[in-house]
């Protein structure tokens, strides 16, 4: 069973505590996201975890545990999603410069090839036109160069709750199949420059890739998986996911509305009231479900 850590709030940035003392108890409870009362008991033992995929954008408060992981005999890998935004996109990240600083000691800590670069989402406007975005990759790719060896990359999907936060801000995301051609020249842009800095790049959910050097990926590939740490996992679709992922199935163990990173794109982020609500009842669950 692979754990995926988390692709409704950012465990590693929030959470840290509350994960290791599910690993400690061996076990932890999760909600169903459509039903709060239904519950389900997830097994945390390592003979039941074949790894554990950590979504974050900021892995810094969880370095004090990787030891501990590695100990226990755990297998992980992050997707660290570091894109160029900053307010109002990104109002509560910290700054971007040291979240690189942060990327670089994450990989120093566990390998560059057990952390993977999300440049996602994608987001064009006039603002943020395509040379925006080829210029801001390229500094990037040249600053984490070393750091990692896979990039991923998705483009901006409306949300309804993303679609009002944004309009809030006077910001309309160009979107829909009539820029597709366009994006094909880009991706070509963005394969290369990812090419001179020693990244394969991947696109998740991203059906114009095919027509493009860069490749259709996964962000839980089993072949990366299988090839990085040595296991047999079968390719099979995720069918919990959206029609375009290809990524393979998994457990997550996150809860939706309590990110406090209050990124505006974000699909998994409700209402500031909502996020308050949701961090009070995760922080009960996580006390009273364990007795």
């Amino acid at each position: 069973m692979i754990i995926s850590a988390s692709r409704r709030t950012d465990i590693p940035a929030f959470f840290p505590n509350w994960f290791m003392d599910k690993i400690r108890r061996s076990y932890c409870y999760v909600p169903n996201p459509f039903n709060p009362k239904q519950v389900k008991k997830v097994s945390l033992k390592v003979e039941d975890v074949d790894l554990f995929v950590f979504w974050t954008k900021n892995p810094e408060p969880f370095f004090p545990y990787l030891d501990e992981l590695d100990g226990r005999g755990f297998k992980y890998y992050f997707l660290f999603t570091l894109t160029p935004y900053e307010k109002p996109l990104e109002p509560f990240l910290f700054g971007l410069k040291d979240r690189v600083r942060v990327f670089k000691e994450l990989a120093k800590k566990i390998s560059p090839e057990k952390v993977i670069w999300r440049y996602d989402p994608i987001i064009f406007t006039p603002e943020m036109s395509y040379d925006y975005h080829l210029e801001r990759f390229s500094q990037l790719a040249s600053l984490l160069k070393g750091a990692t060896q896979r990039v991923i990359f998705s483009f901006y999907s409306p949300y309804p709750g993303s679609e009002k936060r944004l309009k809030g801000e006077g910001i309309e995301p160009a979107i829909g199949e009539k820029f597709a051609g366009e994006r094909i020249g880009f991706l070509g842009e963005m394969h290369e420059i990812g090419e001179k800095n020693g990244m394969i790049l991947t696109g998740c959910a991203t059906p114009e890739i095919e027509e493009t050097p860069a490749k259709q990926g996964k962000c839980i590939d089993e072949r990366f998986i299988n090839e990085i740490f040595k296991l047999e996992l079968c390719g099979k679709k995720d069918t919990g996911q959206r029609s375009n992922c290809r990524c393979i199935p998994s457990q997550d163990i996150g809860v939706y509305d309590t990110c406090l990173h209050g990124c505006l794109y974000c699909y998994a982020r409700g209402t500031r009231n909502r996020v308050k609500r949701n961090l009070s009842k995760h922080r009960t669950q996580s006390s009273c479900l364990v007795g």
